[in-house]
């Protein structure tokens, strides 16, 4: 551990396996809301690399989102279905790295249960849109950062840490196995 963890009067790291990383990973993607979605191999100029709002992160810890057809990253997900995502709460915690296995999903169903109106955006014909797809990440393995006790805790430990010379924060951070 780096000097900074070594000064942590208590501890602050847990690494989750099995439903307590799905639990923590629904958790924090819900909070987030949205994520960079990396794909490998990018086909544009964005080289793989796009912001994705999760449409829903369920119990067994997959994390849903909804693609055209014709996009670079089906195209990309369709040649190598290994992702990253990257997701940030806020500017001082909730930070997750997941790295899982992308899959499109046709079901129109699921594609229904996953809609909001707003994505009419992106998709004009709305909910019926033949280009819609569902993608289904599985995640594999991934690392968090965050605080045990909310922003208001963690703010304060760190002023008073600031105030007294020593290491006081609220954070924990560990590896997440599925």
């Amino acid at each position: 551990m780096d000097s900074i963890n070594r000064n942590q009067p208590e501890a602050n790291r847990r690494d989750l396996s099995g439903a307590d990383a799905a639990e923590r990973l629904r958790e924090m993607a819900q909070d987030a809301d949205s994520c960079f979605f990396v794909t490998q191999g990018g086909l544009s100029d964005n080289r793989g690399v796009r912001p994705m709002s999760v449409r829903e992160a369920d119990e067994a810890g997959h994390l849903w989102f909804l693609s055209a057809s014709d996009s670079h990253k089906n195209a990309e997900i369709e040649a190598n279905p290994a992702v990253t995502l990257y997701f940030q709460k806020n500017a001082h915690a909730g930070f997750l790295e997941v790295e899982g296995h992308a899959e499109i999903v046709l079901d129109r169903q699921r594609i229904k249960d996953l809609w909001n109106f707003m994505l009419k955006t992106w998709f004009t014909e709305g909910e019926d849109d033949p280009r819609i797809t569902a993608i289904r990440v599985t995640p594999r393995r991934g690392y968090y950062w965050d605080n045990k006790h909310g922003d208001a805790v963690a703010g304060a430990k760190m002023v008073v840490g600031a105030v007294i010379g020593k290491t006081l924060d609220d954070s924990i951070e560990g590896t997440l196995t599925f």
